[in-house]
């Protein structure tokens, strides 16, 4: 997939597409046949500071880990986004969602990896 904005952290959506976050703050989803299908930051008008790690849940929903912001953010496929945590972060990177409703995050900034556990009940 060309023309990518630096490119740092990819995952594999359940439609068979993926997921990438940009240096350049931003974060596009991509459909099974590599074509884009959306920006973040367009589609909710949501502003990333640097936007790092990236995973799907179960609902299908990506949730992005905000280095500069120290926040992680939900983007449910209908509805607004949601500030799931907005402190006790460093440095987040890398993340990953259990099928038990988990949220692992690599913290860099603390050298450790945090675990959280999250319910989105959206309308």
């Amino acid at each position: 997939v060309p023309n990518l904005q630096g490119p740092r952290y990819v995952s594999p959506v359940p439609s068979g597409g993926f997921v990438v976050s940009e240096e350049c703050g931003d974060v596009k989803v991509f459909m099974s046949s590599h074509k884009p299908l959306c920006s973040l930051s367009s589609k909710y008008g949501h502003q990333f500071g640097n936007p790092a790690g990236v995973c799907v849940d179960r609902e299908g929903s990506i949730l992005v880990a905000d280095e500069q912001r120290r926040t992680i953010h939900l983007f449910p496929e209908h509805g607004d986004p949601v500030c799931l945590v907005s402190t006790g972060l460093r440095r987040p990177a890398g993340m990953a969602c259990s099928s038990f409703g988990h949220l692992f995050v690599a913290d860099a900034g603390d050298n450790c990896v945090k675990v959280f556990k999250y319910c989105v009940r959206l309308p």
